[in-house]
């Protein structure tokens, strides 16, 4: 009888079959990386078609986009706007027209054709109402020179109605309008030039970028195509990114910032990752494993680490939902698929190519270019001839050898670093947000110079049942609270205690019944902390009847509470969310809570950065020119914080991963973090190194909160990459010892059940 003997295998095959009977007794992650690699140019094609539609799809995300969302308001807030609107008929201009004419604005000439040109804005659709010196007789609305006037524009309808509004009409009513010259500002024209700023800072960073992030891979792994790859496999991330950004505007709204940020990141991340795959598969095929054998265990290992590393960031970024702001908000939106969808496509797609790329991987080496730029020199040797260890080994060592004396010092760098943060200031954007060249920035500065200042933005007192008596003692105290220039009331204008004035409106602008209007004027700008507090001041004061206040210093005020109020519930889920993640990842409850620490430290340098150089104007020619305000955006600590902890959880994941599995082989703690080190050390470094330049190009965008978020984040990531996992990390865990690992018996037990497990 004869055995029937099996076919014979093509070149390959053999390592796919051997391991498809093992597979399927093995976890998911396995049995999911034995199909992907059985149908690996299946895998490319279909993720070439995704990519295809998803970039077709998504090509036009950026005209679905909304700029605003940066604010949010209290039931004393909403009070003060409704009453304005249905007693007065006051409500906030969106668009602010500086008619600068050729003679006095008082003439018979020039005041006809101002009417009649507030009247003809009046009348455009998509305008609520259009008013101006000549109609109102407001002297707000008047330069001091006697020559300009502002004509005040409300627009109908939400913010993608407007910012449609803002679009079609502008182009129409500013430059040259006879007798005037007309220029625009407003927050509907600030956020227009914010968009198209924002469009072309994003094609400017990522012609910046990819040039660097090619370079970079070049670099690092000698070879065309195996710094091809990993970059493909970003631009995949980027065109999935895209198409969910676009599904995810047809639900809600969407910040115009969503679009740099989340590419940035998902292209960033999907390079990281990409890295870190990469390297392992060379670390098992020069083990001696075919391609096959080698792509498995780098899925198994690198890949599962990919996964969880993708999962925490996207658990940090998630901790925006809390706040009511859709700025907020619709990053979270954004960037959360974008970043699993990142983490998931590298996992599955890039294994794949490095089957069917794989004997090209060692083409096109650039190794004898850089020979010629620098001599090649053998590897240094040590005693007995013993090859010296790598250079993040020696690290390792040094710092193992003397952990108190490397990790105090820097440790104190640290905190010294952070110390500006201490006396950071927070407000809200505005059009100094925008280069200065823009012309909603240069028209903002020409009305706060020509004008009375503060009084087109004047914080709005609504005053209900106050007996007549006591209104005038009130109206004194309104004057005295520090930072008022003057209030302007029915009884006329009080300046530090004393009536100084006549009304600077008719009497029915002030009164309706029991209701009453008042004027605060600040003495600086309206998004300012010192505007802020006499909002404060007001709503503290003792009141003859019921106060509620609006405007932009009260909407400023009420989201700096609502975000203080917030902020506590985001800190606590991100804290509690890492820490019970990184124990099923590792077992310990010590190494969940020195990655907390040691992050917050980090992040604490790299606010105190962004203090010294946005909020106090130090060092700016690091990022180019803009116009410091003296304080931060409020939001962006918020959203800095949930980024770039999660990218530093990233690098605190891709660490740990390997010092456990070296632990795990030998039970040496100090030498299992020398070796962790020692190999995760060069994937850290080029993967900061790849997304700092992302983060550097994002910089150099012509927006300053972009600008900052760039930096701010770049910083966060090169301290975090070099001082917390190079030094800090492996001091701790060196002095710790074995103690790194422990925990009570019952937890033991539950993490040998449901923790996250290297797969066998």
């Amino acid at each position: 009888m004869k055995t029937r003997q099996p076919k014979p295998l093509r070149s390959g095959e053999h390592e796919a079959d051997g391991h498809d009977a093992e597979a399927r007794d093995r976890p998911w992650l396995s049995r999911l990386a034995g199909f992907t690699l059985r149908r690996r140019r299946a895998v490319l094609l279909v993720t070439l078609l995704l990519a295809s539609l998803a970039g077709t799809y998504g090509g036009g995300v950026v005209n679905h986009l909304s700029n605003g969302g940066y604010s949010a308001s209290t039931d004393n807030f909403r009070i003060a706007q409704d009453t304005l609107r249905e007693e007065f008929g006051v409500t906030k201009p969106h668009l602010l027209f500086v008619l600068k004419a050729d003679a006095p604005v008082d003439s018979h000439r020039v005041a006809a054709a101002g009417t009649a040109y507030t009247e003809r804005v009046g009348r455009l659709a998509g305008v609520e109402s259009a008013a101006s010196y000549w109609t109102t007789g407001d002297p707000s609305l008047r330069a001091k020179d006697g020559r300009s006037v502002v004509v005040a524009v409300r627009l109908s309808g939400g913010d993608d109605a407007i910012q449609h509004t803002t679009a079609r009409l502008v182009p129409h009513l500013r430059g040259n309008q006879p007798p005037f010259q007309v220029s625009v500002t407003g927050e509907a024209e600030a956020n227009a030039e914010l968009q198209r700023q924002s469009d072309q800072d994003l094609v400017t960073a990522e012609l910046v970028a990819a040039p660097l992030i090619l370079l970079v891979l070049l670099l690092v792994f000698r070879t065309v195509v195996a710094a091809v790859l990993p970059f493909l496999v970003g631009v995949t991330g980027v065109a999935l990114t895209l198409a969910i950004l676009k599904l995810v505007t047809e639900f809600t709204q969407v910040s115009v910032f969503a679009l740099n940020l989340t590419t940035a990141l998902a292209l960033g991340l999907a390079v990281d990752y990409s890295l870190l795959l990469l390297m392992r598969f060379r670390e098992e095929t020069a083990k001696g494993l075919g391609p096959h054998a080698a792509a498995l265990v780098t899925v198994r290992t690198a890949g599962r680490t990919v996964l969880f590393s993708s999962l925490t960031v996207a658990l940090c970024l998630s901790a925006l939902l809390i706040f009511p702001l859709y700025f907020l908000r619709s990053l979270a939106y954004a960037a959360v698929p974008a970043v699993l969808s990142v983490g998931c496509t590298a996992v599955l797609v890039l294994p794949a190519a490095l089957l069917v790329f794989g004997r090209w991987l060692d083409a096109g080496d650039v190794t004898p270019l850089l020979r010629r730029i620098r001599p090649r020199r053998a590897a240094p040797r040590g005693p007995a001839n013993r090859p010296v260890p790598p250079f993040w080994s020696r690290i390792a060592e040094r710092v193992s050898r003397r952990p108190l004396l490397t990790a105090v010092p820097v440790v104190l760098l640290l905190l010294g670093l952070g110390l500006p943060f201490s006396q950071a200031k927070f407000g809200l954007t505005d059009e100094r947000v925008l280069p200065l060249s823009a012309e909603a920035h240069r028209t903002a500065r020409t009305v706060e110079r020509d004008f009375a200042a503060g009084a087109l933005h004047p914080v709005q007192v609504v005053l209900r049942n106050a007996p007549p008596g006591e209104r005038a003692a009130y109206f004194r105290q309104l004057s005295r609270i520090g930072g008022v220039g003057y209030v302007d009331t029915p009884l006329g204008t009080y300046a530090d205690g004393k009536r100084t004035g006549r009304p600077g409106l008719p009497t029915a602008a002030y009164v309706r019944g029991e209701v009453m209007r008042l004027l605060i004027v600040s003495a600086d700008s309206a998004y300012s902390p010192r505007s802020a507090e006499i909002v404060h001041q007001v709503r503290a004061l003792p009141v003859p009847g019921a106060v509620h206040v609006a405007g932009d210093a009260a909407l400023y005020a009420d989201t700096r509470t609502v975000i203080a109020d917030r902020l506590p519930y985001a800190l606590g889920i991100i804290v509690l969310l890492m820490y019970l993640l990184l124990y099923l990842f590792t077992g310990s409850l010590l190494v969940p809570a020195k990655a907390i620490a040691f992050n917050t430290l980090s992040l604490t340098a790299s606010f105190g950065a962004m203090v010294y150089v946005f909020q106090d104007g130090h060092l700016k020619w690091l990022v180019g020119e803009f116009t410091t305000t003296g304080y931060l955006d409020v939001t962006v600590p918020v959203l800095m914080f949930c980024a770039a902890f999660g990218l530093s959880m990233d690098y605190e994941v891709f660490l740990m991963s390997r010092i456990r599995e070296q632990y795990l082989a030998h039970g040496d703690s100090t030498r299992a973090v020398i070796e962790g080190v020692g190999r995760t050390g060069p994937v850290i470094t080029a993967a900061a190194l790849l997304i700092g330049a992302v983060l550097l190009a994002l910089a150099g965008s012509g927006i300053s909160v972009l600008k900052l978020l760039g930096l701010g984040m770049f910083l966060a990531v090169l301290v975090d990459a070099v001082l917390i996992r190079g030094v800090l990390v492996p001091a701790f865990m060196v002095v710790m010892g074995r103690a790194n690992w422990w925990a009570p018996g019952p937890l033991r037990r539950f993490h040998a059940r449901f923790g996250i497990r290297e797969e066998g």
